[in-house]
């Protein structure tokens, strides 16, 4: 997994700016870490999580710092 995130349109946005780059994405709804992302696994849509392949997962993460 690479980030949970508040929101669908968080994740499309963050996973344009991967597509970018050539990094393949994938998002799922989650409770996981909804509260980290400041607020609950209902709100605005619901937490999503941006999942990429493993051998992406290192170029994707220095992307998004």
């Amino acid at each position: 997994m690479l980030q949970v995130v508040q929101s669908e349109a968080e994740a499309e946005m963050i996973r344009g700016l991967l597509r970018s780059e050539g990094i393949p994405s994938y998002v799922q709804m989650t409770t996981v870490g909804a509260a980290s992302v400041g607020g609950l696994a209902g709100a605005a849509g619901g937490a999503r999580e941006i999942l990429v392949p493993e051998q992406s997962l290192a170029a994707a993460r220095k992307m998004l710092k």
